[in-house]
């Protein structure tokens, strides 16, 4: 965020900060605030006028707030901040004489009741903070705020810790109640192959007599938003089925990553296809891990399986745990996040004295990389399996389609994912596979300044220090029912599909389309790497260059390095050229538009028989 702020307004503030009251302190701080990013200021002003005891002024701002969203994701703005709107209506209610309890249910109650399920599936989600998170997250604020951004930071932690510790009591047996009205809630164990067990819960809308196509997503991960998201397709009008890898919840069977998932997924949707509550149709859905388990369903598609959504899809052994045969740290703490027990361990993956920790022990000693367990001093039996195969051989080729496999994918794809995601390689390498071994099949891709978890979500108003363009505001867990809407009840295609590749040019704010990654652009822009300098870079040269560059990497030096407080790359004045080098072009007299991937050749000579190198 940003903050503006007179030094003798902020001299006033702090002087008389330690001396004012909680609400005092919250109207002297609205006094001086102000963002110019407008949705985070109103969502700031709210939480101070909350505490400020303004409910008036709250709700006004809850108002504004949600008619600015409006236009940007008109499904979910009638419903931001809801429950900070009904506990300012309480507090109105309780000045006049009601008891605060009482005024809540009842305002709860009635916004329930006037709400269908998709709404009321939203109203219900704005409810789902726990207190444990907003307690570290008022834990991470200064508990001695001395300028106006650390008083805002620690009073809107302080004042959403107080509201949701008031009414979500309250809330949640009125909740309750309301999807026991609306749906039927079952879990199931699926058997699958050599005696292992699913966990399933299956989540339908009451009701309805006829048969329902089912939204399915199988994930590893078991935490309470498996029931979420079934109750979200539920709430859509399909069966909503979340069934978590062999092992999790209340499976049977090792917990092993990638090994099972394409498997169990077909038991699941033949199990799927046999109930009467079945028309028969599974679309799966789902970002990250949840993407690869569809394309490892597809693999050897039941018949039953006639729609993918596959979001930020990762592919095992090409951008997981490797990428181009490096393998990436992260997935080492993923392992135990993940297969430490029958929920995901949150503890565990959160404990980053211990993991930043191992990656400096390992980077400043001797030992090899095949050692991390050891200096971690926990066994690691999935890690060291993968590092059996650190080619991608027939250990990773069984887990997902493999060349020829892709042509027997003849169902409809729709897959997304973001300029910033880090599983954007995994995610193009499926479109790509899918395009070159099936050209026939109806598949999409739509790409644009999304991270990870936009890409599989809903757009963020800033990314990697980019504002992104009004044009670029997608919910995609919206377009994710459009989708399953077209393939499995025959409603329209969604409006953004207007050919094969749907890209949204960044920074001219509009969507642009194409056949394939390769039509995205008429013409390449050829450029070479100089040996001249170029202010603090080599020049990026249109014409060939004579000559090359020496680079001598002393692997003997392990100086600690720090990245912490780097700029994100996108927005970063200059290139890091610290045992690289940083090419520039000159400075550029027109606007230029850059679409598709790039490609290069590089020459080389070393005296190593083995070395990494990365381009950014």
């Amino acid at each position: 965020m940003r903050f503006r702020l007179g030094l003798a307004a902020g001299l006033t503030i702090l002087a008389s900060a330690q001396q004012a009251d909680p609400a005092a302190l919250a109207r002297q701080t609205l006094a001086a605030y102000h963002d110019p990013d407008r949705d985070a200021e109103l969502g700031n002003r709210i939480q101070l006028e909350l505490a400020a005891g303004d409910w008036a002024g709250a709700l006004a701002d809850i108002g504004l707030l949600r008619a600015l969203r409006a236009a940007i994701h008109p499904a979910r703005a009638p419903y931001a901040y809801l429950p900070q709107e009904l506990y300012a209506r309480a507090k109105e209610e309780e000045a006049k004489g009601v008891a605060f309890d009482e005024a809540f249910r009842k305002a709860l109650t009635e916004r329930l009741a006037g709400l269908d399920a998709r709404g009321a599936f939203q109203a219900g989600w704005t409810f789902g903070l726990d207190l444990a998170t907003l307690q570290r997250n008022l834990g991470a604020t200064l508990p001695e705020p001395q300028t106006v951004a650390e008083r805002v930071a620690r009073i809107r932690a302080m004042e959403n810790l107080a509201v949701f510790e008031r009414v979500l009591p309250l809330a949640e047996p009125l909740l309750a109640a309301d999807d026991a009205r609306r749906y039927t809630v079952e879990e199931r164990v699926i058997p699958t192959e050599g005696g292992a067990s699913v966990s399933a819960v299956v989540v339908r809308p009451k009701g309805v007599s006829k048969p329902l196509p089912t939204a399915l997503e199988f994930t590893i991960y078991a935490n309470p938003s498996n029931l979420a998201e079934a109750k979200r397709s539920a709430a859509n009008g399909f069966a909503g089925v979340t069934a978590n890898s062999r092992g999790k919840r209340n499976g049977a069977g090792a917990i092993e990553p990638y090994e099972h998932d394409g498997a169990d997924a077909d038991a699941v949707i033949n199990w799927i296809a046999a109930q009467p509550w079945s028309d028969g149709q599974v679309g799966m859905f789902g970002g990250s891990y949840d993407g690869f388990t569809q394309w490892a369903a597809a693999k050897r598609p039941p018949e039953a399986l006639k729609s993918l959504m596959p979001s930020v899809a990762v592919a095992p052994g090409i951008d997981v745990p490797t990428q181009g045969g490096i393998f990436q740290n992260f997935t080492y703490s993923w392992i135990p996040y993940v297969t430490n027990g029958k929920l995901d361990d949150d503890a565990a993956y959160g404990d980053f004295p211990r993991w930043n920790g191992l990656d400096w022990a390992w980077f400043g000693g001797t030992a090899p990389y095949r050692d991390l367990p050891k200096l971690d001093g926990h066994p690691n039996p999935v890690f060291e399996r993968w590092l059996q195969h650190p080619a991608y051989d027939a250990y990773w080729q069984a887990m997902i389609p493999y060349r020829e496999e892709f042509a027997r994918i003849r169902i409809p794809v729709l897959e997304t994912t973001g300029y910033f995601d880090g599983a954007q390689l995994g995610a193009l390498y499926y479109f790509q596979q899918h395009k070159a071994y099936a050209p026939e099949a109806e598949q999409y891709l739509v790409i644009g300044p999304y991270d990870h978890i936009s890409g599989q979500r809903r757009s963020q108003e800033v990314v990697a220090g980019y504002p992104i363009d009004p044009a670029a505001r997608l919910d995609i867990e919206e377009l994710r029912y459009q989708w399953l809407d077209y393939t499995l009840r025959g409603g329209p295609k969604p409006a953004l599909l207007q050919d094969r590749v749907n890209y949204e040019v960044l920074g001219a704010d509009r969507w642009r389309h194409a056949p394939s990654v390769a039509a995205m652009a008429p013409e390449a822009w050829t450029l070479h790497f100089s040996p001249l300098k170029a202010e603090d870079a080599f020049l990026l040269d249109p014409k060939p260059a004579k000559g090359g560059l020496d680079l001598r990497v002393d692997l003997a030096d392990r100086r600690v390095l720090s990245f912490g407080g780097a700029p994100p790359l996108a927005q970063s004045p200059s290139l890091d050229s610290d045992n690289g080098f940083a090419f520039a072009t000159e400075v550029l007299k027109a606007p230029v538009e850059v679409e598709g991937l790039f490609s290069g050749e590089l020459r080389f000579t070393t005296n190593k028989r083995d070395f990494d190198f990365d381009v950014e």
